[in-house]
């Protein structure tokens, strides 16, 4: 809509759609760079896992992972010289209760990886700025003969589920948010955790890793009355970011150094207008340029300049309100925190997962298993819809022996009707009564 008193031609109208376009997946090139992105993502959170074992210390991984992103980034794009690249999320490195955000500078007392620890390890990279971002849970020393089990499996679990379902829940048109957040609580309950109060999945637009539009888990009676509530689109992008608890979900702020930072949008032109008079700003400008344009770590501007000048430009940065502190969140001492991430395209043909790594289901032990028939084919169901092929007239029916797909979900043979199971789920409360299942767990049976 035109502002008032102020006249639009039809050229710039097109420019502006023109803009849109190549500003989101529905531009090829677009695509391309979101997978690009998602690669080097990837391919660096796959070395992540292999390296987190006993005995090494946080921080390593920590640098491992930041340099590797840095040495494939440079790989891609040599000759555009203008376009920006680089990390998007720093790598962070969260043990059993601690939830998120961690990552050490080197003059931090390190803190060594022992067997039988539950590690999330979250990380992104962008290229042009477009985002990709993924998160992925495991626990040290766990193999086919040494499995995880108790509420460590449960709670990876629900998080791993809860993640697949609220991607399938993405499809255009379909949901709202709100009803994610009520679907992630559902299994959350069926798997005796709870999620992590307040956290947030976001929509990815072009250098924006915090979109307008979101998906709250786990939210107070205030925040549930504030949140916006939205619809998908195609040629949307979102990080689903799913952690559970062991515990009741709440957290809190311990001694743990803030070292993960988010530039406000005007950082790169404030910190040119006051260098003169800091010149700790200066050294953040230019690493902030360097690295990345989204979140950084005070840990990549100690590679290279004095610890001690870091801390004071970004104490000084925070200060005058140029980068916002994501501090470090802890649930109670004793209880695990497990967390998976993806990101995904809403294309015009399903949904795209471009980033994250099926749970093996083959360290995991569990005697919780998902009973709800709607929940159960909202997760097997394709985040591609295959289109029906026109079958001659049978009287035998599919057979509905399930086989495993590579997200680690049992999947059925034949077609599931997605569209009939949406509309179950979107009416669930009005259409279900609420009894014990044999576990004990509160499951879902249709009137």
């Amino acid at each position: 809509m035109a502002e008032k008193g102020r006249q639009t031609s039809p050229s710039s109208e097109s420019n502006d759609d023109e803009k849109i376009v190549m500003e989101t997946p529905a531009s090829d090139l677009v695509v391309t760079k979101y997978a690009m992105a998602a690669d080097i993502v990837n391919a660096v959170l796959r070395e992540l896992i292999a390296a987190t074992k006993d005995g090494v210390e946080v921080g390593e991984i920590c640098d491992l992972g930041d340099r590797l992103m840095n040495e494939r980034i440079a790989k891609v794009f040599k000759k555009e010289k203008d376009t920006l690249k680089g990390i998007a999320m720093p790598t962070c490195i969260s043990i059993n209760n601690c939830v998120c955000h961690f990552s050490p500078l080197r003059s931090d007392p390190p803190i060594i990886i022992k067997d039988g620890q539950m590690v999330k390890i979250d990380l992104g990279a962008h290229i042009d700025g477009f985002i990709a971002t993924a998160a992925h849970t495991v626990v040290v020393g766990a193999s086919l003969e040494n499995k995880i089990k108790g509420r460590m499996a449960n709670v990876m679990l629900a998080a791993y589920n809860a993640m697949e379902a609220a991607i399938r829940m993405l499809r255009p048109g379909l949901y709202k948010n709100i009803e994610i957040t009520d679907m992630i609580d559902k299994i959350a309950n069926i798997y005796k955790v709870r999620p992590v109060e307040n956290m947030l999945s976001h929509e990815l637009r072009k250098n924006k890793i915090d979109g307008e539009k979101q998906i709250i888990q786990n939210p107070g009676e205030k925040q549930r009355s504030e949140m916006t509530k939205c619809s998908f689109e195609k040629f949307e992008v979102y990080a689903i970011d799913i952690l559970m608890s062991t515990g009741e979900g709440k957290t809190r702020i311990l001694d743990s150094r803030t070292t993960v930072y988010k530039k406000v949008d005007d950082l790169v032109y404030s910190l040119k207008v006051k260098a003169s008079r800091y010149v700790e700003y200066a050294y953040i400008s230019l690493h902030i340029k360097q690295f990345c344009i989204m979140f950084f770590s005070s840990t990549f501007i100690a590679f290279d300049c004095d610890e001690k000048l870091a801390k004071m430009g970004v104490v000084e940065c925070e200060r005058h309100n140029l980068m916002r502190p994501y501090q470090v969140f802890y649930e109670r001492d004793g209880e695990y925190v497990a967390q998976f991430k993806s990101t995904v395209l809403i294309m015009p043909n399903g949904l795209l997962k471009i980033t994250g790594f099926p749970l093996d289901m083959n360290t995991l032990e569990s005697d919780i298993k998902i009973e709800d028939q709607l929940i159960t084919s909202l997760l097997n169901s394709s985040l591609k819809p295959k289109k029906a092929k026109k079958k001659p007239k049978s009287d035998k029916k599919d057979e509905n022996n399930g086989t495993q797909n590579k997200d680690g979900i049992m999947e059925q043979k034949g077609n599931v009707d997605t569209q009939s199971v949406n509309l179950k789920i979107r009416n669930l409360d009005k259409k279900s009564v609420l009894s014990n299942n044999r576990d004990g767990v509160k499951a879902v049976q249709e009137n």
